[in-house]
């Protein structure tokens, strides 16, 4: 399947998914942080929908964060690498990530096609998996598949924002159910608080590095190699291995550094 770079109704349609709560249910409510999961027909695809409330951040520093992987390298700690790979349109670009999973899972990887786009006071940012062919997958990582992930940040006034993360993910593997409740108990609400923390602190860092470089709002900054949309496709999960790690138990040993909350 040919790439297809979303268009306003796709982002409409993705917005309307973050705000919509029919079929969703709530596995976490603390802290101002809220985490839903929904069953999906597919037992393969794992669906999370986050939100978290965060005061004294503007949506256009919040904004600014999910963008910058200069500095996403500072504070993703479950991330191993991220790179962007190159731009198909001033508001599209195709990049690569990997994150470490709870042990004693395989680590995952993706290459995806982003896009984003501000849209009066909110702010989105949605991707799906692409295979682009110098990006194969590598021999020591699960290759997933994002069918549907993003970001919705709502600017709640001068200084506060609303920030929703929604991920279908086909992880490629049959995952124990212990992984799953770990993921929306856990890991899931303290990448929302990090991501929180991470704004906090972003205002002071840009200050000292590249203040004016933001090639996601300016395009005319942008360096990344051109990309012909027709040297990728749409990235199908069942062209990929799928493995089972359903018998895997989990490791004790791990567990200190997810748990904090």
């Amino acid at each position: 399947m040919p790439v297809q770079i979303p268009d306003d109704t796709d982002f409409t349609s993705f917005k309307e998914q973050c705000e919509n709560s029919a079929g969703w249910t709530a596995r976490y409510n603390k802290g101002g942080v809220t985490v839903w999961c929904r069953e999906e027909e597919s037992k393969t695809v794992q669906k999370l929908k986050m939100r978290i409330v965060c005061k004294d951040v503007t949506a256009e520093t919040l904004y600014d964060v999910l963008h910058d992987t200069s500095y996403r390298k500072k504070w993703d700690t479950n991330m191993i690498d991220t790179f962007d790979i190159g731009r198909l349109t001033v508001n599209a670009d195709v990049g690569y990530y990997s994150w470490k999973c709870p042990s004693p899972l395989k680590n995952r990887d993706f290459v995806t096609m982003r896009s984003w786009l501000p849209l009066g006071n909110d702010y989105l940012i949605i991707n799906y998996s692409v295979k682009h062919p110098e990006y194969p997958p590598k021999k020591d990582y699960v290759r997933a598949v994002s069918l549907l992930t993003g970001y919705l940040i709502q600017s709640n006034g001068a200084n506060c924002c609303t920030l929703y993360y929604l991920t279908q993910v086909d992880p490629k593997g049959s995952l124990p159910k212990w992984v799953v409740n770990r993921v929306s108990q856990f890991v899931a609400p303290k990448a929302m608080k990090k991501i929180y923390k991470a704004c906090q602190k972003y205002p002071e860092w840009k200050r000292k590095h590249n203040p004016n470089l933001k090639p996601w709002m300016y395009p005319e900054q942008n360096t990344l190699p051109c990309i012909n949309p027709a040297d990728l496709t749409v990235q199908r999960a069942d062209s990929l291995e799928n493995i089972d790690e359903s018998g895997l138990s989990e490791e004790k040993s791990h567990h200190s550094e997810d748990e904090e909350t």
